[in-house]
C-alpha cells in the first residue's frame, strides 16, 4: 500500500496567550498543499523502517512513522510491517511533513488491516503523536485553536491560485521559535480575516513567529520581501518556519538567487 503524505502551510498564526501548562493557545488556518512524501507499507515477518530522499533519524525511537505503528500495534495487536518513506518535505520547515507522515501511517494501517477505527478515534491517536497530526486525518482546510489540536472546518477555496514555497537552507526548532514570542490578541479574528480577498490579507493576517524569528534570521525577512516584490498577493512564513510561501494570481516566474534557497511552485 502506498500513499503520499502532503505538506501544509499556515495561513496566519496568532499566538494568543501562554497556558498554565506551559503551552500556548494559538489560532491558525491549516491549509493542505501538494508537496508530498511517499510512504509504502507492506506485510512482513519482521518490522523494518527504511528511508530514501532526505535523511530522517529513525534510530532513536523519535521517528513519527514508527511511533504511529507502535501506537496502533499497542491498541490492536497488528502484524509486523515493512515501511519505506521517501522524504521530500524538508524537516524543521513549518510544513508539517513529519506530522503528515505519522497521520498517513495511522490511516494506512487502519485500511491495510481493516481495523475500522473511526475518524474521531484516529484523530485522538494522532493527537498523541503531535499537535499538527490530527489535521492530516481529514486533510482539509481547518481553523486550529487551543494548542493546535482543536480543529474546525473552514470554507476556503484557493483553486486557481499559484503557491510558491521558498526553502532557505536552515531549520528552526519549535522551542527556538517560541522562546521570544509575545502573545497578543489580534485586532481581527482570523476566521473573519480569511473571508477577505487574498490581496487584502497582507494587512490583516500575520504569523506572530515572524516578529521573534526574523531578527535572528534576516534572510527570512528578505525572502518574504522578495516574494512581494515579485508579485505575491500574500506572503508569510509557515508555522514556526523556516519556509516562506507566496500566493499569486498567475504562475510566478521567481528570481531568487540567495545561496542554498530552493523554490517550488504549484497550482492550487
Amino acid at each position: 500500500m502506498i500513499s503520499f503524505p502532503n505538506a501544509k502551510v499556515n495561513l496566519g498564526l496568532n499566538i494568543l496567550r501562554k497556558r498554565p501548562d506551559g503551552y500556548h493557545d494559538i489560532e491558525s488556518c491549516l491549509f493542505p498543499v501538494p508537496l508530498t512524501d511517499a510512504l509504502e507499507i507492506i506485510l512482513s515477518d519482521h518490522f523494518s523502517f527504511t528511508n530514501s530522499g532526505l535523511t530522517v533519524d529513525h534510530n532513536n525511537g523519535d521517528n513519527l512513522c514508527i511511533k504511529a505503528y507502535n501506537l496502533i500495534q499497542s491498541r490492536c495487536d497488528i502484524p509486523k510491517v515493512n515501511m519505506h518513506l521517501h522524504k521530500v518535505i524538508p524537516m524543521g520547515a513549518g510544513l508539517g511533513g513529519g506530522s503528515a507522515d505519522a497521520a498517513f501511517t495511522l490511516k494506512m494501517l487502519n485500511d491495510l488491516f481493516e481495523l475500522r477505527i473511526n475518524t474521531d478515534q484516529l484523530k485522538e491517536f494522532a493527537s498523541e503523536l503531535g499537535s499538527d497530526c490530527p489535521f492530516f486525518i481529514d486533510n482539509k482546510p481547518a481553523l486550529a485553536t487551543g494548542t493546535g489540536t482543536d480543529l474546525a472546518p473552514i470554507s476556503l477555496d484557493l483553486k486557481g491560485k499559484y503557491l510558491a514555497l521558498v526553502f532557505p537552507n536552515l531549520s528552526i526548532s519549535t522551542a527556538e521559535a517560541y522562546a521570544n514570542v509575545k502573545p497578543s490578541e489580534p485586532s481581527v479574528e482570523l476566521r473573519e480575516a480569511l473571508t477577505l480577498p487574498v490581496a487584502n490579507w497582507k494587512d490583516q493576517i500575520k504569523n506572530d513567529f515572524e516578529a521573534s524569528i526574523f531578527p535572528n534570521y534576516p534572510l527570512l525577512a528578505k525572502l518574504k520581501e522578495i516574494l512581494y516584490e515579485q508579485g505575491a498577493n500574500y506572503a508569510a512564513m509557515s508555522g514556526s518556519g523556516s519556509t516562506l510561501f507566496g500566493l499569486f494570481d498567475h504562475k510566478p516566474v521567481l528570481s531568487i538567487r540567495e545561496e542554498g534557497v530552493v523554490v517550488k511552485e504549484f497550482e492550487l
